[in-house]
């Protein structure tokens, strides 16, 4: 098993190019369901998650291939086609290893008037249950079974149009719903729905398959159901979460990155956090200039929450920040339950963190220490790189099939840009 090893206390220097947001390729991928025309996604990274999701509409019928970009950060290419769909069920082999696999559901009772789709059940980070999916389909007129671990989803006279409000945000049912309603009959109105730019960016995708949608980017979106959907090509959006992390990677380490092939909109709350702990940020015409000079960063306080707001995706790596600030800094989690299970690794590297419920309380410390340490999920693996690159001494991140699920050749990235950093095999 691969692990990754860091020797603190380089400065980073030079660019590092945005890979395409795995968030918002997942729901498109599934979007190729809707339409027996080809469906071409452009600036897709390729990570395990893609993999996963590709494996799942294969075993379904579709055909994928994927050409990789001649660069590193340049998006790859995935051509699909759903022509002939030879199954409606997702079995519980492939979709136990990846939730977003879940996404399939709706695509499926759109268009074949039936779905077959093991449930996801938990993960490392809490519980994230899939009934805010299921009860937006019923509204939309399908009937809903449980079998032996199975959601059974059927519609033979087709989905209605219907006014559905989501009693909380929720980015994964607004996904499912949307894609479920761009075929459903009349008209669909999605009340309280998620915000997310990866939202905003399967909309568009849609549109251009010749989905009629209005409202994207706000919490009421408005679905004309159409009778088919076309051939499109989309360019997936950059990674905000990626983008966010090379940010703080830079907060952290010090020194000058610029950030290619982003902008700062996707993660707008971020930006004035990182600046009020003296981190400089400026716009440029690629993408985002990141600069900290060697002064320690001042602690700060944040609380997760859905889109405009802080991202639960970059909590850990703002604590792994934290740890190294000058003063005492909160960090609340509203999202999901069970998302500090890096504290203990980050504590074996020197960070002072003490958890009650759903907050952390960071001391920071004027250096960390390099320690063997093992990834929990994929947000917490990247959050001891980071530490890593600020530690004195060597830092062994295990367990980095993690990392491999949502960042793009991580290590090749940053050291790119001057980061003592390499990949080995256990």
């Amino acid at each position: 098993m691969d692990r990754i090893r860091i020797k603190g206390g380089a400065r980073l220097k030079g660019e590092i190019a945005i890979s395409g947001a795995k968030n918002a390729a997942l729901p498109l991928m599934a979007a190729s369901l809707l339409s027996d025309k080809p469906l071409a996604l452009t600036n897709m990274p390729w990570l395990a998650d893609i993999a996963f999701m590709a494996d799942i509409l294969r075993s379904l019928g579709v055909e994928a291939s994927y050409a990789r970009g001649p660069r590193l950060g340049d998006g790859g290419r995935l051509e699909l086609s759903a022509a002939n769909i030879a199954s409606t069920t997702a079995d519980y082999d492939i979709v136990r290893k990846m939730r977003a696999s879940f996404l399939v559901l709706g695509p499926l009772v759109a268009r074949m008037g039936h779905a077959k789709v093991s449930l996801p059940g938990g993960c490392a980070i809490g519980a994230r249950p899939v009934d805010l999916h299921l009860k937006a389909i019923e509204a939309l007129g399908a009937m809903v079974e449980l079998a032996e671990g199975y959601v059974v989803v059927t519609a033979p006279d087709g989905l209605k149009g219907a006014r559905i409000e989501f009693p909380i945000v929720s980015v994964g049912a607004t996904e499912n719903t949307l894609m479920a309603a761009a075929l459903a009959d009349g008209e669909t109105v999605l009340i309280n729905a998620a915000r997310e730019p990866e939202i905003d960016d399967l909309g568009h995708c849609l549109i251009a398959m010749g989905a009629k949608i209005s409202g994207l980017g706000t919490s009421r979106i408005v679905v004309e159901g159409v009778k088919s959907l076309g051939d499109a090509e989309h360019s997936v959006l950059p990674d905000r979460i990626e983008t966010g992390t090379y940010a703080m990677a830079v907060a952290i380490a010090g020194g000058e990155v610029e950030l290619v092939n982003t902008r700062g909109s996707l993660i707008g709350a971020v930006i004035p956090l990182l600046e009020s702990i003296g981190t400089e940020i400026v716009e440029t015409n690629r993408g985002l200039a990141i600069h900290r000079n060697g002064v320690r960063p001042v602690a700060a306080d944040i609380s997760t929450s859905p889109f405009p707001g802080f991202p639960t995706d970059l909590q850990a790596q703002f604590m792994a920040l934290m740890a190294t600030a000058s003063g005492v800094s909160h960090i609340k989690e509203t999202i999901f339950e069970n998302r500090f299970m890096h504290v203990p690794e980050l504590a074996r590297m020197g960070a002072d963190i003490k958890v009650e419920g759903d907050m952390a309380t960071v001391t920071g410390v004027d250096r960390l220490k390099g320690a063997p340490v093992m990834a929990t999920d994929l947000r917490a693996s990247v959050s001891l790189v980071l530490a890593g690159l600020a530690a004195e001494g060597e830092t062994i991140v295990n367990r980095v099939y993690h990392l491999d699920r949502g960042f793009e050749r991580l290590e090749e990235k940053l050291s790119g840009v001057g980061a003592e950093i390499e990949r080995q095999s256990a």
